[in-house]
């Protein structure tokens, strides 16, 4: 016999975390989370320095992209959170929500009707915990922490002041009326521990006798009977169950694990779901289509010393460093590794008005997967760019009819050429920033590129070569007007064609925003928690 709940959540994810608190604070109100990943025990996710060591294991669903024909046929790895929290209890905990023309945009051009800046801001600020600062825009009461970096390591403050040296100002808050500029990034974090979703918005939640939430448990498909979505039928460690939905089922699984779902419940385009042999139940043409994320690309540089982080990777420090944290709570376990930042123009002449580039600044090297590093037994920093609103768009469909095989990702990274134009201004930004005095005094050489990247050609071939996902992954499942043929849902979140089925995550982004995708993630969870309850 099927459990019974109101709601079903699908994907303990940031935007699942938001919706099972706010739900269940009507204790009438019955709600079911599930989970394929584990429960959120591992202590790395919890130290902010820990982002490094989780960008590949077993916290991750182990993904990799098809060949990308316009990146020298590279196969990228994919990182994907499978832990509940989903990607706020790996992520560089990097707090950016995007300019307010990004959110404009899909109210006026992409047929997101209530969904511009102003009729969301109150979701960032209801969302959001900040412990410095406040007023217009930003919220401090919120379940989200947000926090200064206790002590910005030596070389973020070199990168900081190396950026003003290069022309681009100082700013203090990217989340206020200006986002270009420079400056040290706001984290998810409180009192040196990351607040992930699941810290902020689940555990308070779970107090409540209202909620059930199951780790370990793989969706199978969305059960819809007549037009309606009832329930799911997942796996765990026991064996296949059925829980029913009374009121909605609410899809939260990313934007590569909503539409395998979609798709593999017959909800997707029609032919490619009859050649993997699965039933059509609703032939949506866009589910799965205009996967959209930022190409990140990095260049590393070692310094003559010993002055970032990657000096603890010595067992004697690193010693220390575990000292400092468990005594005092402070040290370099502290940090997000992924300190500084910026908000730039790739052509300033041009009098752009919002910035296209987005770096971040790492205070070591190496430190996540497929990012190349320096000679062993030297330090040395990082820095990473990408174009924040990439034109190119990808595709995700399924491998099978199988729950349990991984999906077919396909970004098409650098498939528009104005992608590849402004990603090589970011490399050679980053470049120029390094060779600044101000972090020229540290730097003994950059590694990569090396000497021999000169020509506009050497600086395409290095973005194809060495650029990589910046994890944010947005868009295939994206909501819009009702005249849109490829809009899946629609601004209610709503799935077009079946009742009681809504899309809650990244997913229904009708275009990546110019920044991190964790916040505007979560405030989507906010807003589709009002839509559910009725408020307006």
């Amino acid at each position: 016999m099927a459990e019974g709940y109101d709601f079903i959540i699908i994907g303990g994810g940031s935007s699942g975390c938001v919706l099972a608190n706010r739900l269940t604070q009507d204790p009438a109100c019955r709600v079911l989370l599930l989970e394929a990943g584990g429960k959120d025990w591992h202590p790395l996710i919890h130290m902010p320095v820990g982002f490094a060591k989780m960008t590949t294991g077993p916290l991750t669903w182990g993904l990799t992209t098809t060949p990308q024909k316009h990146a020298n046929n590279r196969e990228i790895p994919y990182a994907q959170a499978r832990v509940i929290g989903g990607g706020s209890s790996i992520n560089a905990e990097v707090f950016t929500r995007g300019h307010p023309t990004d959110f404009d945009r899909w109210a006026r051009d992409e047929g997101a009707d209530g969904w511009a800046f102003e009729d969301i801001r109150k979701f960032f600020i209801r969302s959001e915990g900040n412990t410095v600062l406040a007023g217009d825009w930003h919220g401090t009461e919120g379940e989200l922490s947000v926090s200064n970096i206790p002590d910005p390591q030596p070389m973020t403050r070199a990168f900081v002041q190396a950026c003003q040296q290069r022309g681009i100002p100082y700013n203090p808050d990217f989340n206020g009326s200006v986002q270009e500029g420079a400056g040290v990034y706001q984290t998810t974090t409180k009192n040196g521990k990351r607040c992930s979703a699941a810290v902020g918005y689940l555990r308070p939640a779970l107090k409540r006798g209202n909620l059930s939430v199951r780790t370990g448990c793989l969706v199978n498909r969305i059960v819809v009977e007549n037009g309606r979505a009832v329930g799911v039928e997942f796996a765990d460690k026991s064996g296949r169950h059925t829980a029913r939905a009374e009121s909605e089922v609410l899809l939260t699984s990313g934007a590569i694990g909503t539409p395998k779902l979609m798709m593999l419940s017959g909800l997707g385009p029609a032919a490619h779901l009859r050649a993997q042999g699965i039933d059509v139940v609703a032939d949506l043409p866009g589910v799965g289509e205009n996967l959209n994320d930022h190409f990140g690309i990095d260049i590393v540089a070692e310094l003559k010393g010993h002055d970032s982080l990657d000096k603890y990777n010595k067992w004697h420090w690193m010693a220390w460093a575990g000292a400092q944290y468990y005594l005092f709570g402070s040290g370099p376990v502290t940090s997000n590794v992924v300190e500084g930042g910026a908000f730039w123009h790739s052509d300033p002449s041009q009098g752009q008005q919002v910035p296209d580039l987005q770096f971040h600044f790492l205070a070591g090297a190496g430190a996540e997967a497929g990012v190349p590093s320096v000679p062993p037994g030297s330090s040395g920093i990082t820095l990473n760019s990408y174009t924040v609103r990439p034109k190119a768009r990808g595709t995700v469909r399924l491998r099978s009819s199988r729950p349990e095989d991984a999906p077919v990702i396909d970004p098409n990274f650098l498939g528009h050429p104005d992608d590849l134009k402004t990603s090589v201004e970011g490399v050679k930004t980053s470049r120029e920033i390094f060779e600044q005095a101000a972090l020229g005094k540290y730097i003994r050489k950059i590694r990569f590129p090396d000497d021999e990247v000169r020509t506009q050609a050497d600086y395409e071939a290095y973005a194809r070569q060495y650029g990589r996902t910046s994890y944010h992954p947005t868009c295939t499942c994206k909501m819009g007007a009702d005249g849109d043929p490829m809009a899946v849902v629609d601004p209610q979140l709503r799935v077009r064609g079946v009742d009681g089925l809504r899309i809650c995550d990244s997913s229904v982004m009708p275009s990546l925003i110019g920044s991190n995708t964790n916040a505007p993630t979560i405030m989507i969870g906010e807003k589709a928690a009002d839509l559910i309850r009725g408020n307006r």
